[in-house]
């Protein structure tokens, strides 16, 4: 069992490796109520519910009340990602569950133009790590969470073996009992047998004595009968 845990952890850990190392960057138009833009999208292997859910709470935490949303689209105005850009730009973002995962996309008004590779090469590369930094944190959380479980698999693994470790002694500790207890009836069928030939022998003796008995009693009669026929002759 603790190798099975093991085993699947080093399996999560290769594959998540995996994941973060393969988290791309496309340049992905959308159509947002209507109208279409051009953006940026990064697929990430989790579930789309938490992957909206940590964007979200990202978002809040990094611009607070510039983070509107809108039927599960989210536009800021006004913010400043200084690695992006040093001036306020806008952005407009939606998750979307995917058959490969969930994507996370954005577009981005940086006020004289687009986000996009060819026109903003350099605002694209650090977009593009704002979105890669943020699946490595999603897979670094999820590592953690299946870490802390294949811990507590290994503690209660662990808690099984001594539990069957402490019964195998108890067991042993039984058939100890049971040969001591075995050792002591054979003792004791030993000495019953002994007792046993005792009574016989003294049912024997008794036997004997009986018929002794017996034969004083016609001893006794016969000389009885004796005595009273002389005592009948006497004249």
């Amino acid at each position: 069992m603790k190798k099975g845990v093991l085993l699947s952890l080093l399996v999560f850990v290769m594959t998540v490796t995996g994941y973060a190392q393969k988290s791309p960057v496309d340049e992905t138009d959308m159509a947002v109520k209507g109208i279409p833009r051009k953006g940026q999208r990064v697929t990430i292997q989790l579930d789309s519910k938490r992957v909206d859910e940590s964007w979200q709470k990202q978002l809040n935490t990094q611009f607070g009340s510039k983070m509107k949303s809108d039927k599960g689209i989210y536009s800021l105005d006004g913010i400043i990602i200084e690695d992006i850009s040093k001036t306020p730009i806008r952005v407009i973002s939606k998750v979307d569950a995917q058959p490969t995962g969930t994507s996370v996309w954005w577009s981005i008004d940086l006020g004289n133009a687009y986000l996009s590779k060819e026109a903003t090469p350099v605002q694209w590369k650090s977009a593009e790590k704002y979105l890669k930094d943020f699946a490595r944190s999603l897979y670094r959380e999820d590592l953690a969470v299946q870490i802390a479980e294949a811990e507590k698999q290994m503690v209660a693994s662990q808690n099984n073996h001594l539990a069957v470790i402490a019964k195998s002694e108890a067991i042993k500790k039984d058939i100890e009992k049971n040969k001591a207890r075995k050792i002591e009836i054979q003792q004791q069928l030993v000495q019953n047998a002994a007792e046993l030939l005792q009574y016989n022998n003294l049912i024997d003796a008794n036997l004997k004595e009986q018929e002794a008995a017996r034969a004083d009693i016609v001893n006794m009669r016969v000389a009885l009968e004796a005595v009273k026929d002389r005592a009948n002759k006497i004249e």
